[in-house]
């Protein structure tokens, strides 16, 4: 039977990490839900046991980036053949995560992403700024890794064995999720792309303002920009 990891950072969550914990029970009680408390003030981590959850606990903050690794790290020690990514505050929605399984376990892709802009007429309609910013990465990214994507910001992904080892060791920590397709992509992860339904975060406020916003934007293309210049390890014979 094929191990799974679910792997969810949170920071001040305790609001929203209970659901987020038991619908993904929900979906498949054999998951180990592997919440990675990124040094909360509040009580997210207890919430998260009391709901069935493995906890790490990190004693100081790190950043969303760091937390996720610290996942990925736990899910390859550990020898989890598949991860899935689920943030902490009820955005994801747990039910849509056979269709991030199935390219994986049908052995077609090591990096699946949940995209909310693979169906044109999906339902999801972001502010003008932030579709913008999401069109302007999807085509950076595109461009620089050879396959075109739909979705780069989006943190609802599923990943092969092949695709847990690379992130254990190369993940960017500042707003990762364009940059890490960058390098999934560089490192020749196959990728696929499915539609999937979004909510609106359930508790708690983003850490994103408008001065973060224009940092992101300034940070990611730059960081995009420096990944396409690395090296990166191929993966193909860790599918092997």
């Amino acid at each position: 039977m094929t191990r799974v990891a679910a792997i969810v950072p949170a920071w001040n969550e305790s609001g929203a990490i209970g659901a987020v914990v038991d619908e993904i029970l929900a979906f498949d009680s054999g998951t180990t839900v592997v919440v990675i408390d990124d040094a909360s003030s509040d009580d997210t981590a207890a919430v998260a046991e009391r709901h069935g959850a493995l906890v790490l606990r990190l004693p100081f903050n790190v950043g969303i980036g760091g937390a996720v690794q610290t996942g990925f790290r736990y899910a390859r020690d550990e020898g989890y053949e598949v991860a899935v990514r689920l943030d902490g505050d009820g955005q994801h929605v747990a039910s849509e995560l056979g269709k991030l399984l199935g390219p994986i376990r049908a052995g077609n892709a090591d990096f699946v992403v949940g995209s909310r802009f693979v169906d044109p007429g999906g339902g999801y309609r972001p502010p003008f700024a932030r579709r913008m910013g999401i069109r302007v990465f999807a085509r950076l990214v595109s461009l620089l890794g050879g396959q075109k994507v739909t979705d780069t910001t989006s943190g609802f992904t599923a990943l092969s064995r092949a695709g847990i080892e690379l992130f254990a060791v190369e993940y960017p920590h500042d707003y990762p999720e364009v940059e890490a397709t960058l390098v999934a992509l560089r490192s020749g992860l196959r990728l696929s792309q499915v539609q999937v339904e979004m909510r609106e975060r359930q508790a708690g406020t983003s850490s994103i303002t408008f001065v973060r916003s224009l940092y992101y934007i300034v940070k990611v293309m730059l960081a995009l920009l420096v990944a396409s210049l690395r090296r990166y390890p191929h993966l193909e014979a860790a599918r092997r």
